[in-house]
């Protein structure tokens, strides 16, 4: 047998042929000195015309996991911008869960947009935007803090509902509700089908904490934080539901489940911790808050907490993130926040007189038809002020 390397391959080898020698290149002349001059011009030049592009451009602004909301049923875990490393990899294993994601970031939007319709920010996002809320969402605001602590407890409730439905293949009806147990009212066995929270804030974690865990600063503590509150937000309000058993159907045996309320309890108990947040500082190791300033109350484990104070939202500041109030519908008598006076921050209302046609008088047809007449009614709008020229400049 012959072997590699050994004097029979050798001698099969045909001879190798002899190269001509290759001639050296002849040397270039040298460029003259003002050749050398002109081209270091012509790089300064181009170094600087680099230089004025990038102080010409934005500041970029970090994208984030809530862009799924946009993209619905499409979502393709490689072209959503924002997802660190942890977040993708959770995203290519559990695509399905990924869907319950989307759906939760859908609702939690809805629902701070109903929490602030009658506010200066209104929780209006960007369309075609990948950081969904714009700048507004850089400054450690009050409103950052509402925003992270309700987009985590929207994926808990998406993820904790799909669980209970059916629509996921890792999880199911909560596996710990087992046995007998007693409330106020008595003994009951646990059936059904209880809301499988654990798994839903066990996912949310990890995937909604993925990002801030990597950054390990001052915002990032606060955004987890504020995560966590959004979390046992929606743990606080599970309900016990129950079917009563016995003769004419009385109550003497129950059989009870968890069950998720409505999304609508969690956002109004956020707004409320929204209106009561609590301003902090990091400590010096970054392991842990302190209030603000002295005599300031120290935050629980239930607060909102943030860091900036908040712009006025009254006129467009592209900086700030702020869209203004200009145009937005007021009420000419109300004195809260929707009112025209705190609207359009003094700058005056413009009242036009419309027309609505509504649906009135439905009466019902056998069978099976309801019919309406078309009433209208006119009504007086009022819509805030645009700002005057020179003063919506100085804020551009």
């Amino acid at each position: 047998m012959l072997k590699p390397g050994g004097a029979e391959d050798a001698a099969q080898l045909p001879p190798r042929r002899s190269r001509a020698p290759v001639p050296a290149p002849a040397p270039r002349p040298a460029a003259p000195d003002g050749s050398r001059a002109s081209a270091r011009l012509s790089l300064a030049c181009l170094l600087l015309l680099l230089l004025l592009l990038l102080l010409t451009l934005p500041a970029r602004v970090d994208t984030s996991w809530w862009y799924i909301g946009a993209l619905g049923t499409r979502v393709i875990c490689d072209n959503i911008p924002g997802l660190v490393s942890r977040q993708r990899q959770l995203c290519q294993r559990y695509p399905d869960i990924m869907r319950s994601v989307g759906e939760g970031a859908r609702e939690w939007i809805r629902e701070c947009q109903h929490q602030f319709r009658h506010h200066r920010w209104n929780c209006t996002t960007l369309d075609r935007d990948h950081t969904v809320f714009g700048r507004v969402m850089l400054r450690s605001s009050r409103e950052a803090a509402f925003v992270y602590a309700i987009s985590s407890a929207g994926v808990v409730h998406a993820i904790t509902r799909a669980c209970s439905q059916g629509e996921l293949s890792v999880c199911s009806c909560d596996p710990y509700t087992r046995g007998r147990h007693h409330d106020q009212r008595g003994d009951f066995d646990w059936g059904g089908c209880s809301d499988n929270i654990h798994y839903g804030v066990r996912f949310a974690k990890a995937f909604v904490d993925a990002k801030e865990k990597r950054l390990k600063d001052a915002r990032a503590l606060m955004n987890l934080h504020n995560n966590r509150c959004g979390r046992t937000a929606v743990r606080r309000f599970l309900k016990l539901e129950c079917k009563c058993h016995g003769v004419s159907g009385s109550c003497t045996l129950r059989t009870c489940w968890r069950a998720l309320s409505d999304f609508r309890r969690t956002g109004d108990y956020l707004r409320r911790r929204y209106d009561g947040a609590v301003q902090v500082t990091a400590t010096q190791d970054g392991a842990n808050f302190t209030a603000a300033r002295q005599g300031y109350r120290r935050a629980t484990r239930t607060d909102l907490v943030y860091f900036d104070n908040s712009p006025d939202y009254c006129v467009l500041d592209k900086a700030a993130g702020s869209l203004g109030t200009a145009g937005r519908v007021c009420s000419k008598t109300s004195k809260g926040t929707d009112g025209c006076e705190i609207m359009c921050c003094g700058r005056g209302y413009d009242t036009t007189r419309v027309t609505r046609v509504t649906q009135c008088e439905c009466k019902f047809h056998w069978c099976c038809a309801v019919r309406c007449k078309e009433c209208r009614n006119t009504v007086d709008v009022h819509t805030c002020k645009a700002p005057k020229k020179a003063e919506w400049l100085d804020q551009t």
